[in-house]
């Protein structure tokens, strides 16, 4: 049997007992836990030497992980509460995800949406949500979405403010309740758009954004709004039949001045998140350097990859199999990510949205 070397989906699978998937965020933001990796020398390399002895802090302690000078990168996404619950003509209940608004419509009530039961909620049918407003199905979409027009007196931001709930991960298991409005956004977020949070941003308070700042640590933000490629599971077991969905992201000319400046002094830049990760390695030029301006990407990190913008990763814990983990196994090694993993699971650790996380820093 051929040991597993991270080129396979299935080398990506750990158990995970049920208890240790973080329904409710920790009391404070910043009182999670955090595990400490030592990226290795060469993430390829399985060889003993690229093995490190994991630390374990809470993540209010990660200034001590920051030199000065160094640059942290947020994601000021937003998450929409656009998640609209409501009922078929028959009565039976319906569920209406919007994604975003419709590239190809003038009509700002003309959304890309995924809907449950997808079988039934067909072409002509309608939902409706309450008295002011009913969902109608328009036409199929890509990805197995729907085309849906919000049918409301309304604005469309009234609508998803009024009648929208927050779209929890499946894995929660439960339903949204007020304190997930907060607590499933970053302090930061800003541009709407995004239908899950970027998670790892959900640690920072106001008060550990201050101290890294007195601890002489640069912040920038950049925006990509994560998509529904991050409720699609990867069903190949060859990681090359899985194509992610396309994300829209966006870098200002003043973030990415200060990213350059960080790459051509040689200062570390720490990206908040897979999300991050994905945006400044979407956006290099042929001088490594990052390019302004919106885009969009589909960019499949998986072992082996060259990073060329970002030092320095924090990151939540992900679900086994995922196009995430697989990201950070890229980063940190794929042996290193996986004893990190049954480390965690072993020491009582949380996983997912609402839990800990784990930062992998550069060999010094």
């Amino acid at each position: 049997m051929v040991p597993p070397d991270g080129s396979r989906v299935s080398d990506y699978q750990y158990e995970l007992p049920p208890e240790r998937v973080a329904k409710y965020p920790v009391s404070v933001r910043d009182a999670s836990k955090l595990l400490v990796v030592t990226r290795p020398v060469d993430a390829l390399s399985p060889e003993e030497e690229n093995f490190t002895e994991f630390r374990h802090l809470q993540c209010r302690d990660m200034v001590e992980l920051f030199e000065p000078g160094d640059l942290l990168v947020i994601n000021e996404s937003r998450v929409l509460p656009a998640r609209l619950l409501g009922r078929k003509s028959t009565g039976a209940p319906s569920e209406v995800l919007l994604v975003r608004p419709s590239a190809d419509a003038d009509d700002p009530y003309i959304w890309e949406a995924l809907v449950r039961p997808g079988s039934k909620l067909k072409p002509g049918r309608t939902v409706v949500v309450a008295p002011d407003l009913t969902v109608e199905i328009l036409d199929s979409a890509p990805e197995s979405g729907r085309l849906v027009k919000l049918v409301s007196d309304l604005s469309p931001e009234e609508v998803i403010n009024k009648h929208g709930h927050m779209p929890l991960p499946p894995y929660i298991d439960r339903s949204d309740e007020p304190i997930d409005r907060e607590r499933y956004q970053t302090v930061y977020a800003r541009e709407s758009g995004s239908i899950a949070a970027p998670t790892a941003g959900l640690h920072f308070t106001d008060d550990l954004l201050t101290r890294l700042q007195e601890h002489g640590v640069r912040r920038v933000a950049v925006t990509l709004h994560v998509g529904i490629g991050t409720f699609r599971p990867v069903t190949a077991e060859d990681p090359e039949e899985h194509a992610l969905h396309e994300e829209h992201y966006y870098i200002s000319k003043e973030a990415a001045d200060v990213i350059n400046k960080s790459i051509v002094s040689a200062k570390r830049v720490w990206a908040v998140g897979t999300t991050v990760v994905r945006t400044l390695e979407s956006a290099v030029d042929d001088r490594g350097l990052v390019r302004s301006g919106s885009g969009t990407t589909q960019l499949f990190i998986r072992p082996p990859f060259n990073f060329q913008i970002v030092n320095c990763l924090l990151t939540n814990f992900h679900l086994p199999r995922s196009t995430l983990l697989m990201l950070v196994a890229a980063f940190a090694g794929y042996d290193n990510t996986m004893a990190a993993y049954q480390q965690a699971v072993a020491l009582g650790y949380r996983f997912y949205s609402y839990g800990d996380a784990m930062a992998v820093v550069d060999r010094k």
